[in-house]
């Protein structure tokens, strides 16, 4: 395949999986969706179905749709990102470049399906937390600890697929993701992918969402892009302003990268 096929394949893929992603967090946090309050397994699962849908619409790429799982397999020494795909400079970028464009357009998609609920919500953390992860407990080294770990996870056994097939295809892959977020996303609302967090959070910044300063913290249910009870990151900004919580933003960006390198040079001498 061309840089251009990639580039499609894996931007589509990585579209989809985002807008149904963050739609299910959207769906659960804004006020007046049907969704509201859905808990943690309702996202958890949401996120899942996201990923089941998002590999097969990037079948001819193997559906990676996360920078840290195609790192991974370039760590891993294959030779192959997907069958007929040679690891190459230039495929490496298509796949990247391709996954964060899709993230950033399928949140922005995301948005404007949730518009009229973004502008009745009053709740300035609950719109980043459509879009972004966060922590429970703000503690950048523990968080990106946590990251590296849920992402080590995810591509060691994602690489691990290769080697034992089950005929289960995506599935696999949507039930692991959720067993990581039932597991493992508690702490940062397990991002696991920096495209899955930045494209978004790039979309929060750029968005003409509604403002608000929230008086005070505010619970906010934890799962895969939602962030567990924190202190409002706009807690003391001026009212009509917003914050995109850029000082966490390299947690979930550099965490799984970091995991997923580590996954793949693990399969080395496992596999």
């Amino acid at each position: 395949m061309n840089f251009g096929s990639i580039f499609l394949s894996e931007a589509l893929g990585t579209g989809v999986l985002v807008l149904l992603g963050v739609g299910v967090v959207a769906n659960v946090l804004l006020t007046k969706s049907k969704g509201l309050d859905g808990g943690w397994l309702l996202i958890n699962v949401g996120w899942g179905f996201a990923v089941l849908a998002g590999v097969y619409v990037a079948y001819k790429t193997g559906g990676h749709l996360n920078p840290a799982v195609t790192i991974g397999i370039l760590f891993s020494g294959a030779d192959e990102f997907a069958p007929g795909i040679a690891i190459s400079g230039s495929a490496t970028l298509a796949y990247l470049s391709g996954q964060f464009l899709g993230a950033f357009v399928g949140a922005t998609i995301a948005y404007v399906a949730y518009k009229r609920h973004f502008d009745a919500e009053t709740d300035a953390d609950k719109k980043l937390a459509v879009f972004a992860t966060g922590p429970a407990i703000r503690a950048l080294r523990w968080n990106f600890a946590t990251e590296v770990i849920g992402t080590f996870t995810l591509v060691l056994v994602i690489l691990t697929f290769g080697h034992t097939p089950s005929g289960l295809g995506p599935a696999a892959a949507a039930l692991l993701v959720v067993g990581i977020g039932a597991s493992l996303g508690g702490p940062t609302g397990y991002a696991v992918n920096p495209a899955r967090d930045l494209g978004p959070r790039l979309a929060h910044a750029l968005l003409p969402v509604r403002k608000h300063a929230p008086a005070e913290a505010v619970l906010v249910p934890a799962g895969a892009g939602a962030p567990a009870p924190t202190a409002s990151p706009d807690a003391h900004a001026t009212p009509g302003t917003k914050d995109s919580d850029w000082g966490y933003a390299w947690v979930p960006v550099l965490g799984p990268l970091v995991g997923g390198a580590l996954a793949g040079i693990a399969a080395q001498f496992l596999f």
